[in-house]
């Protein structure tokens, strides 16, 4: 360990030793080589004096070689090739701009802007060897001082890219000298902690990925994929986006990371990846340079079409890919870009550049040379007599180029406006409007303290961010089969919510011209009437469709729950609405209750031919010696209990809900009870120690009136008092509704007690019937009425014992069915084993039908 740490501090004594030694020296001249290739130790790209001068980075260069240090040599400035003429558009913006501020007497008056612009290579390391030329440089001895505390540069324009940004942004935010940017979008620099003195023209991709979600929601696409590069831009706007986009219910199916410098076997794998995926639409944040080899291999190699492309303003306007090799990929891609506005004089300006020998004016001869392909006169060298021979008279304004086209302006303005804002600054501080001494003209200074023009802010908020509005452009080709740049919309990331997005749909060309927005999905929307289910270890946006539930609906595509239907509603056949429930109950015209009414008016019939006979037959010994008028009284209520079945049939109403179970227990008690004196009787009849006189005298007539009326008094009562105490009311039953979907109308007993009191004092009854019939069985078997009682009894009892477990267990209206089936059946037993064995001898066998048959005396 501590051999380590000896080494680190080393390392680190040589780093600082290199670094001071580097500051010192670094005075040459700027030279280019004739193949736009520099190696000099001097970043700078162009410079003109002024009595304040301020300075200025752009990406001259996009490809720097990577550095290699020796340790044991002074390192040379990192070496970069292959020009950017757009880049050389912004650095000339900037010094259009400074010469129209010099021309204009209102702002500076009688100071001289001038500027030092650097070549960033767009790398961290040649910005920060460009930054630390740029800062610790005097125009007055034109030596350079290691020390920042009076930097001669009062603020600096640029950078380009996130990441020199970041680098160049966190070394001068201790010194409090402003970093004015032009392009360097990264929400990363929003920190004021780590960068106090950043600022820029361009906003923050904060809302650009905030107006990149509304657009692919807005067309409704939740199923995309992600291509980025390794550098700060990408990542920060990648992981924004994806964040946003899975709160808006998105799903990233892919995304891919494109190396500095990838391999041909990466490119092959990622390609691969795109060509696999089912996402057909794929959000892009990545500059144009990173995307030309995956881009290649897709369109030229593969071929491969079909894919929506929303990209970011890094490449929305680039030119590059705007090649017919790219055509058939690239066709359709939507995304944003900066608003294009005009510069007056800004076309003039740079189509009046001319190369030229002076010193100073390397940078242009190159341009000069990169743009018509040739080779100047006075640059040309022994290597380049095959050139083509450059006069420095072409004309600019016969070529059509991406340096000249400045009709739609977009970073040009941005730098436009960051030196606007630099000398708006400049004009406050050096109190150019005041009347003093000076005469209206500005105070000069001849440094400036950090910080001094960073305290004046100018047209910027509290982050340093300008405002956020991007203009929505659509890759279309013209008539000339080539790619033009056609604004579509506009997002207005101030603007009020729903008002910040505007498209005009109509005016889009989609990728491979389809006449509808490209669909991309996992799974197709579920149709109405069913609901998303996500599969088990895939994205959200991976689904099965599965139809809603019984008492459920979904009237919406892609629905991901389904909507459970109010109380006494229901869901119709194709779950997509609720429909009022089909009320359920013991109807007339249902199979089951014309069944039941069929056999309780048999078994009313049945009880009233009965009654005919015993009234016809009323004189005859078989019928007097029943007691008759016990006998009429049972069949009465037999018939009764018959009829009371009617009341359950039919919808529940007011009244049938009260008199339904009040007539049912009342109709059986009376006709218990006269079952009992019938028992009574029987048994005091041939009882041989009692006299028949006694016995009549004993349990008369009228006795047994009063215990047939004392015996139904109770339980008239009992009814009386439920039904005008807690009576029972119609009820729409909606618990069944899961399992039949129908909403069961019944009569509801707010005190359920009541009902198994009412059949408690019936079975009381009926047990005391039975108990009586049974110590009668060994009676004469000529007469043994008390056995037609006992077996009566026996289904009586068999009827309700297995009602009460059915009748707990029958949804709906079947409950209502069982109470019915039990009082038939019960009804029926008894008028079969009391009357019909009587009506046999009636009517079949009359010559029993004498008082010696009676008496066991009768002999066949």
């Amino acid at each position: 360990m501590k051999k380590c740490i000896d080494k680190c501090i080393e390392y680190l004594t040589l780093l600082i030793s290199l670094l001071r030694s580097m500051l010192e020296n670094q005075s040459q001249e700027t030279v280019f080589s004739t193949q736009s290739f520099y190696t000099t130790e001097d970043p700078v790209a162009l410079h003109s004096d002024g009595d304040v001068v301020i300075g200025g980075f752009f990406p001259l260069h996009y490809v720097a070689s990577k550095p290699e240090y020796s340790y044991n040599s002074k390192p040379q400035v990192t070496s970069c090739s292959g020009f950017d003429h757009i880049a050389f558009r912004w650095m000339m913006t900037m010094v259009f701009t400074v010469d129209e501020i010099n021309r204009n007497s209102s702002l500076l008056p009688g100071v001289k802007l001038g500027y030092r612009i650097m070549d960033s290579c767009d790398h961290v390391h040649t910005s920060l060897q460009a930054l630390f030329s740029l800062i610790s440089y005097s125009k007055t001895t034109r030596e350079y001082s290691p020390c920042l505390n009076y930097s001669p540069v009062p603020a600096v324009i640029g950078l380009a890219s996130s990441t020199p940004t970041r680098a160049v942004a966190h070394t001068l935010g201790p010194f409090n000298i402003p970093l004015v940017s032009y392009f360097a979008t990264c929400s990363c620099l929003t920190d004021k902690h780590l960068y106090p003195s950043f600022l820029r023209t361009v906003p923050s991709d904060l809302f650009q990925v905030r107006g990149l979600v509304k657009l692919v929601t807005f067309f409704g696409w939740f199923w995309v994929g992600t291509i980025g590069a390794t550098d700060d831009y990408s990542l920060y706007g990648i992981q924004a986006f994806s964040i946003q986009f899975g709160q808006q219910g998105g799903c990233v199916a892919f995304h891919l990371t494109i190396p500095t410098s990838p391999t041909v076997a990466e490119i092959q794998k990622m390609a691969d990846k795109l060509q696999r995926s089912t996402a057909r639409v794929v959000v892009v944040f990545a500059k144009e340079v990173n995307l030309l080899d995956l881009f290649s291999e897709v369109s030229i190699s593969r071929n491969m079409t079909g894919i929506q492309w929303v990209v970011s303003e890094a490449w929305m306007a680039a030119n590059q890919l705007t090649t017919p090799d790219f055509h058939n990929l690239l066709e359709g891609t939507l995304g944003f870009s900066f608003p294009g506005v005009s510069i007056p004089g800004l076309k003039e300006f740079l189509l009046n550049v001319r190369p030229s020998p002076k010193p100073g004016m390397e940078l242009v001869n190159v341009f000069w040379e990169e743009y018509f392909g040739c080779k100047l006169e006075f640059e040309r060298d022994k290597s380049a007599l095959k050139k083509t021979v450059c006069t420095g008279l072409e004309d600019l304004s016969y070529t059509d180029s991406s340096y000249s086209d400045v009709s739609q302006a977009r970073i040009s303005y941005n730098v436009y406006k960051a030196v606007y804002a630099v000398a708006h600054a400049l004009h406050t501080f050096l109190n150019c409007n005041s009347t003093g001494p000076t005469g209206g003209l500005c105070e000069m200074h001849n440094s400036f303290t950090n910080g001094q023009v960073f305290d004046e802010k100018v047209y910027f908020d509290s982050n340093g961010e300008p405002v956020p509005l991007y203009d929505i452009i659509n890759w279309q080709k013209d008539s000339k089969n080539e790619i033009s740049f056609v604004k579509v919309g506009n997002y207005d990331g101030s603007a009020q919510q729903g008002q910040q997005l505007q498209i005009l749909k109509n005016t889009i060309v989609w990728t491979t011209r389809q006449s509808q927005v490209p669909v991309s999905q996992c799974s197709a929307p579920c149709p109405p009437g069913s609901r998303q289910a996500t599969r088990q270890g895939e994205p959200k946006c991976c689904f099965d469709c599965l139809p809603c539930a019984d008492g459920e609906i979904s009237n919406q595509t892609g629905s991901t729950e389904c909507i459970k239907c109010p109380e006494y509603f229901w869901s119709d056949k194709e779950k997509v609405k609720c429909v009022a429930g089909e009320e359920e109950f013991l109807s007339f015209s249902d199979t089951m209750g014309i069944i039941l009414v069929a056999i309780t008016l048999l078994g009313f019939i049945l009880t009233t031919i009965i009654t005919i006979v015993f009234h016809s037959f009323r004189f005859t010994p078989i019928v007097k010696a029943n007691n008759s008028e016990i006998s009429f009284l049972l069949l009465l209520s037999l018939k009764l209990c018959f009829l009371c079945c009617l009341v359950f049939i039919g919808q529940p109403s007011w009244w049938t809900c009260r008199l339904r179970q009040a007539a049912f227990g009342i109709s059986f008690v009376l006709c218990l009870s006269c079952l009992l004196v019938k028992t009574i009787v029987v048994l005091l009849a041939f009882q041989t120690n009692v006299p028949v006189s006694r016995g009549r005298m004993l349990f008369g007539t009228f006795q047994q009136r009063i215990l047939i009326l004392c015996t139904t008094a109770p339980q008239i009562c009992l009814s009386t008092g439920w039904v005008l105490g807690a009576p029972p009311f119609p009820f729409r039953n909606s618990n069944y509704q899961v399992i039949t979907g129908k909403i069961v109308v019944e009569c509801k007993e707010p005190w359920p007690p009541g009902f198994y009191l009412l059949l408690g004092y019936i079975g009381l009854l009926a047990f005391a019937c039975l108990l009586l019939a049974f110590l009668g069985r060994k009676l004469p078997d000529t007469f043994n009425e008390a056995k037609f009682i006992s077996f009566s009894m026996l289904i009586f009892w068999a009827v309700w014992i297995s009602f009460i477990p059915a009748y707990v267990s029958s949804p709906g209206k079947f409950s209502v069915a069982v109470e019915i089936f039990a009082i038939l059946a019960s009804s029926f037993g008894l008028l079969l084993c009391i009357f019909v064995p009587k009506c046999y001898i009636i009517l079949l066998h009359p010559e029993r039908n004498i008082k010696k048959g009676m008496t066991g005396k009768y002999q066949r």
